[in-house]
């Protein structure tokens, strides 16, 4: 072979050339960004509440299965260890994606997860509850299309954040976290079991086996309730399309009792819109006891009629006492959020009180 040969295959070589991925080094790019949005938000929490997250992280990152008994002296060891490690990142920026040769903006969560396709991997980058960073990187065990709906959903967790949301959305992108909503499930679950009050969880429990087989029975309600979390995302973002200026109007009144009051607004919307209507129409009957042992004490306090048809519901088996009062609802709920909208444009400094005012009026 001559030399012009040699050089036009090299060149070749060069063009089609692509950097392979450092997949350990992305887990702790990611990860250390999770870090940082920890750092800064940890403070959110109640104390009780910061604790029980903190144990189920470190289950997490130990990988102690739901079943097993955690050591109070090593999660005491632990969590001092991460402490340190937040005051030492508290002040750092948030690091960009490596990925091959390019850099990504972290929360260019489009871009990075073309750039993944070909990894069997899912990321996502987004804020939620009070303005907080979330991160994840992720198995990724499907994607598809509903509609003009683009669903990711993951399984196992490689990097997370202390607060894991089970799904999230950014404009049609749905992102659904099947480890996180099982951790989630198992929360709450353990949670219901330190007394065993006869209440909604307690329904949705007696629709699995928990009893006798409890992985199982958490695999189970897993994948009941991962349909429900994405009519509940798909309602979401079909409510965002009505309220524009809503996430603005978010930002401007983060920690704040508006702000719980506004999210509870737009949660009685979203699911007005979707969630509650398929829940009903396929006669889901675990996942509505799920759905209602899961509303706020905000939402409750705020649609008490709600409550009260589902109560209904439990003692007639008649489920269209909730398909009514979940159909009057939708327009009360949406008129409800335009003016809130609405406030925050007339005083974006001062609307919080004029919120919590309406919203208070306004209880259906």
């Amino acid at each position: 072979m001559n030399c012009h040969a040699e050089n036009s295959i090299l060149i070749q070589i060069l063009i089609n050339y692509v950097p392979r991925m450092d997949i350990p080094q992305l887990i702790d790019n990611v990860q250390q960004n999770c870090h940082i949005s920890d750092a800064r938000h940890a403070g959110n929490y109640t104390l009780c509440v910061y604790l029980l997250k903190m144990r189920e992280f470190y289950r997490w990152e130990h990988q102690h299965a739901f079943s097993e008994k955690l050591s109070t002296d090593d999660i005491g060891d632990w969590l001092t260890s991460r402490e340190g490690l937040w005051e030492d990142v508290e002040n750092d920026s948030y690091h960009p994606i490596n990925l091959a040769d390019k850099k990504h903006d972290p929360f260019d969560s489009k871009n990075i997860n073309h750039s993944l396709a070909s990894e069997n991997l899912v990321y996502s980058g987004g804020y939620g509850v009070k303005d907080k960073p979330h991160f994840f990187l992720a198995e990724l065990e499907s994607k598809k299309q509903v509609n003009d709906y683009t669903i990711y959903i993951s399984g196992k967790e490689y990097a997370r954040d202390l607060t894991s949301p089970p799904a999230m959305s950014h404009n049609k992108t749905i992102y659904i976290r099947r480890e996180s909503f099982k951790r989630m499930i198992w929360e709450r679950t353990d949670e219901w079991r330190w007394n065993k009050p006869e209440n909604a969880m307690a329904r949705a429990i007696r629709c699995y086996d928990f009893d006798n087989d409890l992985e199982n029975a958490l695999s189970e309600m897993t994948d009941n309730e991962l349909d429900a979390a994405i009519l509940h995302e798909i309602g979401e973002i079909q409510a965002g399309e009505n309220l524009a200026g809503w996430h603005q109007m978010m930002s401007d009144i983060t920690f704040t009792q508006a702000e719980i009051m506004a999210r509870a607004v737009r949660d009685h919307y979203a699911d007005a819109l979707n969630t509650l209507p398929a829940l009903i129409e396929n006669d889901n009957q675990a996942s509505i006891h799920f759905y209602f042992a899961n509303l706020t004490n905000m939402r409750k306090h705020i649609f008490p009629s709600l409550m009260e048809a589902y109560d209904q519901w439990c003692e007639s088996k008649n489920v269209k006492v909730i398909e009514q009062i979940v159909a009057s609802s939708l327009e009360h709920w949406q008129n409800i959020a335009q003016q809130i909208i609405t406030l925050h444009r007339q005083d974006a400094q001062l609307c919080s009180d004029h919120i919590e005012a309406l919203v208070k009026r306004k209880q259906l």
